[in-house]
């Protein structure tokens, strides 16, 4: 016996089972019913959640301006902050770099002190 080819056994069992479940439907008038209460359930729950979203919206917009004046007092405080601490005057590189160069003139004076006024050039003696 010869087998039958999958594509062709494939498309006879889904032809049999498409004329099984045409049998089985109901009849169109129930179907129009069920149809039509099915329409208006959805309906109702479109408007449903047209009005919750509405709703969100507008605790939404109620907290954005919440948020908003926040935003804006802090940003009042944060300028009154700044305005009241007074900027450094020398930057902490600065700072190094002054108490070097106070430390190397205060050594130079110090030395010019010491040395007094000796004309005689000393000499290291070989």
């Amino acid at each position: 016996m010869r087998p039958i080819p999958l594509p062709l056994l494939v498309t006879l069992l889904l032809t049999c089972a498409l004329a099984q479940a045409e049998e089985d439907a109901t009849p169109p008038a129930a179907t129009d019913a069920a149809t039509t209460a099915q329409s208006e359930a959805l309906q109702q729950r479109l408007e449903q959640s047209e009005q919750l979203r509405s709703e969100q919206e507008a605790n939404n917009a109620v907290q954005l301006q919440r948020l908003r004046q926040e935003n804006q007092r802090l940003r009042l405080q944060l300028k009154e902050s700044q305005a009241q601490t007074q900027p450094k005057l020398l930057s902490e590189e600065q700072t190094w770099f002054a108490l070097g160069a106070g430390l190397s003139v205060i050594s130079a004076v110090v030395g010019a002190v010491l040395r007094g006024r000796r004309k005689t050039r000393r000499e290291w003696i070989n």
